[in-house]
C-alpha cells in the first residue's frame, strides 16, 4: 500500500497542532481568562471519548473507513475556519469541542486505514509511521504559529495576529482533505475485517509516543475502542492495576490543571504569542528527542522506578514555571530559563509516555491487555477534563496556586506509583516462592 495518504493526515495534524495553541490565544484576546481556558480544555476532554469509542465501532460495523475519516476532516477544516469569525468565548469553546471532537473521532479511524492491506505482523511498523507523520505535522504547526506570530506584529495591527493565523491552518487542513479524497486507500472487504485483537497487540508494540501529548494532555490517546466494554473490564482487572488508574487519575488531571491556563499566564506574563508558540515548540521537541533513550533507560531500571523519578521532577518543573516568571520576567534571560523548564517538562512527557504504556501493559491480566490499554486512554482524557476545570477555576484567583496543585497532584500520582512498585514486587517475590 502507498503511503501517500499519511501526506494528507500529516497537513491536517500540522492544522491541529497550531490549533491546539491559537484558540486558546483567541479565548484570551476576547477577554477570556484562566477559566474560561480550563472551561475550553475540558470541553475538549470529555468529548473525546465519546467520539472515539462512536467512531471506532461505526468504523467496525460499517467498514466506511475513508468517508468516516473524511468526514472528520471537513469538521476540522471547518472549525478552524469558523472560530476566526466568533466574537465571543461561549461559542468558541463549542466550535473547539468540535474540533476535537473530530479529532478524537479520526484517531481510531485512522489507525484502522494505517494497518489496511499490510500483513499483520507489519501492523506495528505501520502505526509506528503513522505517529510519526502526526507529531511532525503538530509540531510544525506549532512552529508555523511562532513564525507567523513574529513577523506578523510587524505587518498587521496586534488584534489580527492571532486572528490571520487561523488562514493558514484552515488552508492546511482543507488541503489534507483534498489530499486524503485522491490518496486514501481502499475500504477493506467485509470478510477482511481487521481483528481487534491483533491490532491491540500491534498497539502495544508500536511506538504510541504523540507529540501532541506533550503540550495537549487532553484528548484520548491511540487506542482501539471497537470491543471496549468497561464494565466487563472492572470486573476482571486487578487491585494493583486499579491502584495504578488512581495514580493515572491524579497525574493526568495534574497535567491537565498545569497547561489549560497556561497560555493565560504566559500572556500576562508578556512572553507574547511568538514567545508562547516557541515554548510549546521547544517543549514537544525535547519530548520526541529523548523517547528512544528512555525507553532504554526504563528496560535497564524499570518501569515503575523511571515513572517515580519523571513524575517527581515534572512536579516540581510546573512550579518552577511561576517562580522563573516572579524572579526574572519575561526578559530575554528569563525566556532562556523558561524555555530550560520547558525543556525539562517536555522531558519528563517522554518518561511518562513510556513507562505509563509498559506498566499497563505489565500490570493487566493477559485476557484484558487491549482492554486495559483502552481504559488507560478514556480516564487519562477524563481525568483531563476534570483537572482543566480545577486548573481554571484555580487560576482565576492565583496561577501559583493552580500550579502547585496541579504539581501535588503529580507528586501524588508518583506517591501512589511508589506503592504500586511494592505491590509488583512482593508479588513477583511470591510467585518466585516455591510452594
Amino acid at each position: 500500500m502507498s503511503d501517500r495518504w499519511l501526506y494528507g493526515w500529516g497537513l491536517g495534524s500540522v492544522a491541529l497542532g497550531g490549533a491546539s495553541l491559537v484558540v486558546p490565544l483567541y479565548a484570551v484576546d476576547l477577554g477570556g481568562g484562566p477559566f474560561v481556558l480550563g472551561l475550553l480544555a475540558a470541553v475538549a476532554a470529555l468529548v473525546g471519548v465519546p467520539g472515539a469509542l462512536g467512531a471506532g465501532r461505526i468504523a467496525d460495523r460499517t467498514g466506511n473507513y475513508r468517508l468516516l475519516l473524511l468526514g472528520t476532516l471537513v469538521l476540522i477544516a471547518g472549525a478552524i475556519a469558523v472560530i476566526p469569525l466568533l466574537e465571543s468565548v461561549t461559542p468558541v469553546i463549542l466550535a473547539n469541542g468540535v474540533l476535537w471532537f473530530a479529532f478524537a473521532a479520526a484517531t481510531p479511524v485512522v489507525t484502522l486505514l494505517a494497518v489496511v492491506d499490510a500483513p499483520a505482523e507489519a501492523w506495528s511498523e505501520r502505526i509506528a509511521l503513522l505517529n510519526k507523520y502526526q507529531g511532525i505535522g503538530w509540531a510544525v504547526g506549532l512552529f508555523v504559529g511562532s513564525v507567523w506570530t513574529g513577523f506578523g506584529t510587524r505587518l498587521l495591527a496586534p488584534e489580527l495576529v492571532i486572528r490571520s493565523l487561523f488562514v493558514p491552518l484552515a488552508v492546511a487542513a482543507a488541503l489534507g482533505l483534498l489530499w486524503s479524497g485522491r490518496t486514501l486507500p481502499a475500504d477493506p472487504p467485509a470478510q477482511q475485517r481487521i481483528s481487534a485483537d491483533r491490532l491491540r497487540r500491534a498497539l502495544q508494540r508500536a511506538n504510541r509516543f504523540s507529540v501532541r501529548s506533550a503540550t495537549f494532555p487532553f484528548t484520548v490517546s491511540r487506542a482501539d475502542f471497537r470491543e471496549f466494554h468497561p464494565r466487563r473490564f472492572v470486573d476482571r482487572f486487578s487491585p494493583t492495576l486499579a491502584l495504578y488508574f488512581l495514580a493515572v487519575c491524579l497525574c493526568f488531571a495534574g497535567f491537565a490543571a498545569f497547561f489549560a491556563p497556561l497560555p493565560a499566564f504566559l500572556a500576562d506574563a508578556g512572553y507574547g504569542s511568538d514567545g508562547i508558540f516557541a515554548l510549546y515548540l521547544i517543549n514537544s521537541l525535547a519530548a520526541a528527542a529523548v523517547f528512544g533513550p528512555t525507553g532504554r533507560l526504563s528496560a535497564k531500571w524499570g518501569a515503575e522506578l523511571v515513572q517515580i523519578v519523571g513524575l517527581s521532577v515534572r512536579s516540581l518543573a510546573f512550579s518552577l514555571v511561576v517562580v522563573v516568571d516572579l524572579a526574572l520576567g519575561a526578559t530575554a534571560f528569563g525566556f532562556g530559563i523558561a524555555a530550560a523548564v520547558f525543556a525539562l517538562i517536555g522531558v519528563t512527557w517522554a518518561i511518562i509516555a513510556v513507562t505509563a504504556s509498559t506498566l499497563v501493559t505489565e500490570l493487566a491480566p493477559v485476557t484484558i491487555r487491549g482492554e486495559a490499554l483502552g481504559m488507560y486512554a478514556a480516564l487519562s482524557a477524563l481525568a483531563g477534563g476534570v483537572g482543566s476545570l480545577l486548573g481554571g477555576w484555580l487560576a482565576a484567583g492565583s496561577y501559583l496556586v493552580a500550579f502547585g496543585a496541579a504539581g501535588g497532584l503529580v507528586f501524588g500520582g508518583a506517591v501512589t506509583v511508589v506503592f504500586v512498585r511494592r505491590r509488583t514486587v512482593v508479588d513477583r517475590n511470591t510467585a518466585r516462592t516455591p510452594a
